[in-house]
């Protein structure tokens, strides 16, 4: 026999016991009969109330006395039809007791006759008590075995579900591992990606840097021939020595900055190969690097020009540029009358004295031949942006020209068909000026410079 076997006869030993304690005097032979002894107590005292309802309670002899206890009986008889049917329904529930204590009488004396005929020791009785017992023992059994059944179910699933848990933690652990790796992927791509904008961008800057120590570079070595160029020995020998005005200052380096570099001036003074289209021969009075110059040949037209400056009438030179070195008024005035088709003078006449201005447009129209051109390009006075940028930055600016007056001083000398063409606007060179209200922008902050177009008369 094993220990389960054993266990199982042991439990069902003890609730064997504890049966026969709990039901030790039951059967037939230990049978009793109830106890009716309360129950007639309890009718005895209903039977003594029912008999009392309607009745007066007596009181003392007394004139007082008779008349409370005649108005109680008067009141008692007036109530008899209010307490009749509780009368008649408590004299029916005692009747229905006396009954059911009869019916207990005899089913005592019936149990009593019962137990006095069966024979606790007779074999049919004991058998009854193996069998039932046996069953008992069956039925125990097989709830034990049904119980340990149970245990052993309950067992399994718990174990079912630990390993359940295992396998699911193992999986979570797993997926938990993989997004990390997933995630570290993507971390130390985005990180590789940083670095690679990073020296992406750092590259970039470098080569902006480079670039710009290189265009630095090369405008300091392009001043540097200029220079050369306009030495002593570059100057032509009939050239008239003239002294610069503002000695030191390096006007090759203040040109290169503030006006701007060479290819800008050139693209700017493309728009005059429009304005002078066959109208060559044309005199560029003050012609400095010669950008005019290069966009005129450019172009396909004729011009030459006059530059006080050595330095930068030898750098036209150098360029095959048609360049002499001298002082504007007297050149022009040495030249034929009606012997040009046109005359430029580009961001000079700020620069002349204004009592010398009427001057200028007199001789320029006695040079020009009938239906030459004029144009005169300066910085735009009605721009209020002007003075507090450009027109200070060149300590050689005399004077700012108002276009009405300067188109005033060209109709005094003869010249008609005068037009003004403003250009560089203020708001696109300061875009914080585009707030201001239109008509604002328009009166005040305009071009920056304006060029202002006149044409001899083809009859004079």
């Amino acid at each position: 026999m094993d220990t389960r076997t054993e266990e199982l006869a042991r439990l069902v030993e003890e609730i064997r016991e504890r049966v026969k304690a709990r039901h030790s005097g039951a059967g037939p032979a230990g049978a009793a009969p109830a106890d009716l002894m309360p129950l007639l107590e309890a009718r005895d005292a209903a039977e003594g109330k029912v008999a009392a309802i309607g009745a007066v309670n007596p009181r003392p002899p007394g004139l007082v006395n008779s008349i409370v206890q005649r108005v109680k009986r008067l009141a008692a008889r007036a109530l008899d039809w209010h307490v009749r049917e509780q009368i008649e329904f408590n004299s029916a529930t005692l009747a229905c007791v006396q009954a059911s204590l009869d019916a207990l009488g005899e089913v005592n004396r019936a149990i009593s006759a019962l137990g006095a005929a069966v024979d606790p020791a007779s074999e049919t009785w004991k058998s009854w008590f193996r069998a039932a017992e046996e069953k008992i023992t069956a039925q125990e059994i097989q709830y034990l075995r049904n119980l340990a059944g149970l245990q052993r179910g309950f067992e399994h699933r718990t174990a079912q579900l630990a390993a359940n848990l295992d396998a699911r933690a193992a999986q979570l652990e797993s997926a938990f591992r993989d997004l990390l790796k997933a995630q570290h992927g993507d971390f130390t791509g985005q990180l590789d990606r940083a670095a690679l904008a990073f020296r992406k961008e750092h590259d970039e800057a470098l080569r902006r840097l480079r670039e710009q120590t290189e265009a630095l570079i090369h405008s300091e070595l392009r001043v540097l021939r200029q220079r050369a160029l306009a030495s002593p020995a570059a100057i032509a020998p009939t050239a008239p020595a003239a002294a610069p005005s503002w000695e030191g200052v390096d006007w090759l380096r203040f040109s290169e900055r503030f006006r701007g570099s060479e290819d800008d001036i050139r693209h700017r003074m493309a728009r005059y190969g429009e304005t002078f289209a066959g109208c060559a021969p044309v005199l560029d009075l003050g012609c400095g690097r010669g950008e005019l110059l290069e966009a005129l040949r450019g172009s396909g037209i004729a011009a030459r020009g006059v530059e006080l400056s050595p330095e930068l009438a030898a750098i036209c030179r150098a360029k095959s540029l048609d360049a002499t070195q001298a002082d504007l008024f007297e050149h022009l005035a040495a030249l034929d009358d009606n012997s040009l088709g046109g005359i430029a003078c580009i961001q000079v006449v700020e620069h002349i004295k204004r009592p010398l201005l009427p001057e200028l447009a007199a001789l320029a129209f006695r040079k020009l031949r009938r239906g030459g051109v004029l144009a005169i390009e300066t910085p735009n006075p009605e721009c209020l942006a002007i003075f507090a940028t450009h027109f200070y930055l060149d300590p050689t600016h005399r004077h700012p020209l108002p276009a009405a007056l300067l188109a005033f001083f060209l109709a005094e000398a003869g010249f008609t068909r005068i037009e003004v063409d403003y250009l560089a606007s203020a708001v696109e060179a300061f875009p914080e000026l585009a707030g201001l209200p239109e008509p604002v922008q328009r009166r005040f902050f305009g071009g920056l410079d304006y060029a202002i177009a006149a044409r001899k008369p083809e009859i004079i």
